[in-house]
């Protein structure tokens, strides 16, 4: 099942009391766990990423509700949930139709599961990342939820600023709330420092790679940026690097959910695992000194931290 057939359910109150959600976009795992799971009256019980037990969910919804209505299970794990637990999860909401299962799987092996459950009444639903006309209208939904006034060319006009990343989208249209008028392309421009004007991130990765930095670095400070917020992403930056580096050469190979916390999309975890083992730690050692050091001389008086800056950056170039 794919997301358009599970809103004709949602619309028509049709849908089972079992879901499996899966797929390339998170955000849309996560929004629809809420839409599922939003109910008042009901006894809640979550799990988040390796908090899972089975016999806790087991025995949640084998019990009765302490308010007398649905018991709600929610599972959220970049790890797969066995196949028998699931079954049996799956089972209970069977035979207790005031039981709810959301199992929001976030990993990138979820092709068995479009079928797993085929002799069941559990839907199993792929979430796709959106197109933009998709994105568009996934914006104007919240919107209206949030009694944001702001109309389609401007919620393109946001899509674009943050390069049609919908969870950007989504928290500005939360910063939007507090303004009681038409939200306008001007207000975004004004308002939205987003992807599309030259990122921190594409800037340092500019910079990590050796490569021309000073018009990134020129563009960054114009939108509003300054140089000790510079200085304190880039050794964020590498601080995350170092992470990788040593969790990698520990273990074999990255984990982003035990490194950052929390689940990035592989690309992401690629892309910094490779750049990690590049430097070494004596590397590492010496660009949190600089960076740590420098931090310190802006935050004193009478600095001209716009030079100081660029010296800086210059230096770290010349450690890698």
């Amino acid at each position: 099942m794919y997301k358009n057939e599970l809103d004709r359910h949602i619309q028509n109150s049709s849908t089972s009391n079992s879901f499996v959600l899966f797929g390339e976009c998170a955000y849309l795992i996560d929004r629809y766990t809420n839409i599922l799971t939003k109910k008042e009256d009901v006894c809640y019980l979550s799990f988040y990423y390796d908090e899972y037990s089975f016999s806790s969910a087991k025995a949640h919804l084998s019990q009765a509700s302490l308010f007398g209505g649905d018991n709600v299970l929610i599972i959220k794990s970049e790890k797969k949930v066995p196949k028998k637990d699931l079954d049996i999860l799956v089972d209970l909401c069977e035979k207790n139709k005031d039981n709810i299962l959301v199992y929001a799987y976030y990993g990138s092996d979820y092709k068995t599961y479009a079928k797993a459950f085929a002799k069941k009444s559990t839907m199993s639903i792929r979430f796709f990342n959106p197109n933009h006309g998709e994105a568009v209208n996934i914006i104007s939904k919240i919107a209206k939820e949030k009694n944001v006034d702001i109309d389609n060319y401007a919620i393109s006009h946001l899509l674009n600023t943050h390069n049609g990343d919908v969870a950007l989208s989504s928290n500005e249209i939360e910063k939007f709330i507090v303004f009681d008028k038409a939200i306008t392309t001007k207000d975004i421009d004004l308002l939205v420092f987003g992807l599309a004007q030259i990122s921190i991130d594409e800037f340092i990765k500019k910079l990590l790679n050796k490569k021309d930095f000073k018009f990134d670095l020129s563009n960054i400070l114009e939108h509003g940026e300054d140089e000790i917020r510079v200085i304190t992403a880039i050794t964020s930056y590498i601080t995350q690097l170092y992470m990788f580096n040593i969790y990698i050469r520990v273990n074999g190979a990255a984990n982003a959910l035990e490194i950052l916390g929390y689940p990035a999309p592989k690309f992401v975890v690629d892309e910094k695992a490779a750049m990690s083992l590049r430097f070494k730690p004596d590397v590492y050692y010496k660009l949190h000194n600089l960076l740590l050091d420098t931090e310190l001389k802006m935050k004193s008086s009478g600095v001209d931290k716009g030079a100081l800056l660029l010296s800086t950056l210059i230096r770290v170039q010349k450690l890698l």
